[in-house]
């Protein structure tokens, strides 16, 4: 089958440099054929060597050009990705996208009338086990979700946790979003949320480097947190599913691996489950599994190359990505009417 022939607009997006070795790490899916600095961006790493650079309106005139990656800066992003679905490409854009609902909104309802691809870089939604989970919530394994607890923290410096302060809720904004996904995917709407952002003060910093936000469901209640400031945050990372037959916790969500792809990580997963009286020995606990070493953006870019090809359909539909994104807002503080009918 023809490559799908795609760029990258933008550069300064954190995940910037895992998608473009990601595009090119698949030659056989993607014809990489320009990048683009956006605005004020200056910094350019060696995953851009031999591709052409461009200005944006250059990138987006390229003929025969299908779809791009929109990389750049948090809150620009929805701008750009507009850009390109006005001039009908699909489209991959990072998280979470703008500060402003109503303008995702418009982005994401502009892509469905013109039938385009558009996905996001939420990055768990195509680990190997989380994708299990789904699997297995889905068939009931776990009986009855009442809970959710998901933690994603690292050690940030100072001038990346101050920079925090230019998102609403600050970390929850800029890493928490990928828990909220997890959380509306397994359980959606709750009940309430009841944002708790916090500055740790830390070095001084301002920003709310603290995300914390739980979700009250009718039988129990859900959390997410993501800290700037916590050493050791990073291998401690996990997501633990919690039902009336079973739990599962998977730690660390996701731990640095030696492979063939950028980013390769790996990770390890142990579940719990009731006896079939219902009952479980006190102190039982389950074999801890590891997942095969893969690449965090590997599987995420293909699984977008298979829906621009129409060979799979975009398992998160239109209607989900812009119901996530107010429940984010909302989660970020936000005064927002997030729940949507």
């Amino acid at each position: 089958m023809k490559k799908i022939k795609i760029a990258q607009l933008g550069i300064e997006h954190d995940h910037a440099p895992a998608a473009m070795a990601s595009l090119r790490q698949n030659p056989d899916l993607f014809e990489v054929v320009g990048y683009s600095r956006c605005g004020c961006e200056r910094n350019v790493g060696p995953m851009y060597d031999g591709i052409p650079e461009m200005s944006p309106e250059e990138l987006l005139a390229i003929p025969g050009l299908e779809a791009v990656t929109v990389e750049t800066y948090e809150l620009e992003l929805t701008h750009y990705a507009a850009m390109a679905i006005e001039r009908g490409l699909h489209v991959h854009m990072d998280k979470p996208g703008a500060a402003d609902s109503a303008e995702f909104d418009r982005m994401v309802d502009m892509a469905e009338s013109k039938g385009l691809v558009f996905h996001t870089g939420y990055m768990y939604r195509y680990n190997p086990f989380v994708t299990e989970a789904m699997e297995k919530i889905a068939r009931g394994d776990y009986g009855e979700i009442y809970a959710v607890e998901a933690h994603m923290s690292c050690p940030h410096v100072t001038s990346k946790r101050q920079w925090l302060e230019e998102f609403p809720g600050g970390m929850l904004f800029f890493l928490g979003c990928h828990l909220v996904d997890l959380v509306f995917r397994i359980q959606g709407y709750p009940e309430k949320i009841i944002p708790m952002n916090c500055c740790t003060g830390i070095d001084g910093v301002t920003a709310q480097d603290y995300g914390f936000c739980a979700f009250v469901y009718k039988n129990g209640v859900s959390f997410v947190k993501s800290c700037a400031s916590e050493p050791g945050g990073f291998p401690r990372r996990q997501l633990v599913i919690c039902g009336s037959r079973g739990t599962c916790e998977i730690k660390p969500l996701e731990a640095s691996a030696p492979g063939e792809f950028f980013s390769s990580q790996y990770t390890e997963r142990s579940e719990t489950f009731a006896d079939p009286d219902g009952k479980t020995p006190w102190g039982r606990r389950g074999e801890i599994e590891r997942s095969e070493v893969h690449g965090r953006y590997q599987r995420m870019m293909t699984a977008f190359a298979s829906y621009v090809r129409g060979e799979k359909e975009n398992p998160f539909t239109y209607d989900y990505e812009k119901r996530l994104h107010k429940m984010v807002l909302a989660s970020c503080g936000v005064d927002i009417d997030w729940k949507v009918d």
